[in-house]
This record gives C-alpha cells, sequence and structure tokens, in this order.
C-alpha cells in the first residue's frame, strides 16, 4: 500500500512530499509519527519544494548577468557603500511600494553585480524580475517593431515586478529608442519597481536621452520616488587582475 500510495505521489507530482514519505518509509522512527504530524511534514514538504522550483524558475528566467548575491557584497570603506541601505533595499519594501532604484559610479565598480544581488534576493522573495542590458533590449524592441512582436514584449516587460536596466546610457538615444524608452517607464510608473543601473550620473541624462521634453517626463517618473546607491572607489576588475 505504501508502494502504490508512493506512486500516486510521483504521478501527482508531488515531488516533495514523495521525497519526505520515502525517507520517514526508511525511518525506524517512523511510527513514533501520530497522524497530523505525518501529514504536517508532508504538506510541509511540498511546500518547501514548490517554493524552492519556483524560485529556481524565476532565477532563471531572470536572466541575471551575475550569480551574485546580497552576502558576497564588498563593503570596504573606499566604496563608500551604505550597509544599512543595502539590506534595507534587500528587504523588498521598494518593490511592493513600487519605487525605483538608481545604481551609478564609474566602470568597473560593481554596479551590475550589485544590481544582479538585489534581483537575485527579489527572486527568492517571490518577485517576478528580469535583467537587461539597456542597448540590447531597445534594439530588440526595434525589430520587434517590424515583425509586431514589441506590444507583447512591452506587455512582458510591464509585468515585471522588478525590471532591471543595466548600462543605461551607456551610448546616446536615438528617437525610436528614446520613445521606447518612455514606452516602459510609463507602463511601469506607480505599478512596477525598476532598476537603472549605469555609469551616467542623473544630470547628464538630458544629454544622453536627447530630448528635453521626453527626458523630463522620464526623469519625473523615475526620479522624484527613488533611492540612491553612487558607487566610488577604483575599478574591481583591475584589482583583481592585479591580485592575480
Amino acid at each position: 500500500m505504501n508502494q502504490q500510495t508512493l506512486d500516486k505521489m510521483k504521478k501527482m507530482k508531488l515531488y516533495g512530499m514523495y521525497r519526505n514519505f520515502s525517507q520517514v518509509l526508511d525511518n525506524t522512527d517512523a511510527t513514533a509519527l501520530s497522524a497530523d504530524e505525518l501529514l504536517s511534514q508532508l504538506i510541509e514538504a511540498e511546500w518547501d519544494d514548490r517554493n524552492n522550483r519556483a524560485v529556481d524558475r524565476s532565477l532563471r528566467n531572470a536572466r541575471f548577468r551575475y550569480k551574485s548575491s546580497i552576502d558576497m557584497i564588498d563593503f570596504a570603506p573606499h566604496r563608500q557603500l551604505d550597509k544599512n541601505q543595502l539590506h534595507r533595499l534587500a528587504e523588498g519594501t521598494f518593490i511592493r511600494q513600487h519605487q525605483c532604484l538608481i545604481i551609478t559610479g564609474s566602470t568597473g565598480t560593481g554596479k551590475s553585480f550589485l544590481a544582479s544581488a538585489i534581483g537575485n534576493q527579489a527572486c527568492t522573495m517571490g518577485f517576478k524580475v528580469l535583467y537587461a542590458n539597456t542597448t540590447r533590449l531597445l534594439s530588440q524592441l526595434k525589430m520587434g517593431k517590424a515583425d509586431g512582436s514589441a506590444l507583447k514584449e512591452l506587455n512582458r516587460l510591464e509585468k515585471q515586478d522588478l525590471l532591471i536596466l543595466d548600462d543605461f546610457g551607456i551610448q546616446p538615444f536615438d528617437a525610436q529608442s528614446r520613445m521606447l524608452l518612455m514606452d516602459i517607464i510609463e507602463d511601469r510608473h506607480g505599478k512596477r519597481s525598476t532598476l537603472i543601473a549605469g555609469q551616467i550620473p542623473i544630470p547628464a541624462w538630458y544629454e544622453i536621452i536627447g530630448d528635453q521634453t521626453i527626458a523630463d517626463a522620464i526623469l519625473d517618473r523615475i526620479v522624484n520616488d527613488a533611492h540612491y546607491i553612487e558607487l566610488k572607489g577604483d575599478s574591481l576588475r583591475k584589482k583583481r587582475k592585479t591580485e592575480q
């Protein structure tokens, strides 16, 4: 009968229950569990298994640039990174409140690594996250305009609890790119959170975006309720290369 129960669990894709019940049957102390305790244990195992698989799936779909985590962040004094601020951001409150986060700093200071760590943490908390290189994303959307897939992709972007736009402003926006960026920001404003990471300080965004009116509209929707992190110090890439 126990084997039949295990077979049914497997066919019903109750993998957490299946593994836990198998372990219980192999345990000589299994008879010490009451029916309530066994049921609770099986449900807890199934819950944990489904949650872990959901997190793994979310991490794959997010396509982070780095496999980083909050625990891996370097808080060396020269970086001037506020540990308390980062831990508050890691709690996900800014995502629940649909606020933005802007990370700036010179090349190699760890912006992408930090953005990936925050996104990774958000995934473990059950948020839908997507990481994208800004230039590449806008190029894909431009091509999508031609074959009609752009609207579907914009709808997908809108549904992400946290959208990470990395390498923001690495090259100036042309007319089509800035209108697509405006569409993305407008769709998410007040409904979802956006994390923007790049070398360009905010005052220079006007020049990079290239149109005063559109730049005003974009900054108005991003900057007013945003959290800021400015990374200091020398390039971490150069430092690692020197140490090798």
